[in-house]
């Protein structure tokens, strides 16, 4: 099968998926993407090529757009593995791949040493704000001359322009943290 046979039955799949998973029949999507039922059925089987007018008035009518119905996607290695810095005895699993939404990263973070965690040797400031809830264990989180600690279930959100850190407390602790574009660039140390 050649790319371009591929990517057209990956649409084909997406159209049909889509429809589907908002209980709209072939006559209620043909309707509101201004086409026959019967082209709509041939576009979705196989049996008729896809024009560009028609992919775009079914990308409206899906209340998608262009670019998410003929994205190549790669599931060749859906697993997230995990990144360990031992010197700052932090494990991080970084949630979504690339920028999500507005630039925000969403990662999950494992601290097992009490001196350490991000920015737990020196207090870290940036533009933006970090908000994080724990999963397991207690942290402490430094907030310029506070230190306030936040359980398994609490969560957090302050503005990163205060002097702060992250540090677990008792033990190893987890969190899951969302964080801006300077936040991801502070805490995980990796490229803007």
């Amino acid at each position: 099968m050649t790319q371009e046979s591929d990517l057209d039955s990956t649409v084909r799949m997406r159209v049909r998926s889509l429809r589907q998973a908002r209980g709209w029949s072939l006559d209620s999507l043909a309707e509101r993407a201004f086409l026959s039922p019967s082209t709509l059925s041939r576009i979705e089987t196989g049996h008729r090529r896809i024009s560009l007018d028609q992919l775009m008035a079914l990308a409206r009518a899906l209340g998608t757009s262009l670019d998410q119905l003929v994205e190549t996607v790669s599931d060749d290695d859906v697993v997230i593995r995990p990144q360990r810095d031992e010197q700052r005895g932090l494990t991080t699993w970084v949630l979504n791949r690339g920028s999500g939404p507005a630039g925000i990263t969403v990662a999950r973070m494992r601290i097992t040493d009490e001196a350490r965690g991000p920015g737990a040797d020196q207090l870290g400031v940036h533009p933006g704000k970090d908000w994080f809830t724990v999963l397991s264990g207690t942290i402490t989180l430094i907030l310029g001359e506070r230190a306030i600690r936040v359980e398994t279930g609490q969560a957090a959100e302050f503005s990163t322009m205060v002097p702060h850190a992250i540090k677990a407390h008792g033990g190893p602790a987890e969190i899951l943290c969302i964080l801006d574009h300077d936040g991801r660039r502070t805490h995980l140390h990796s490229p803007a």
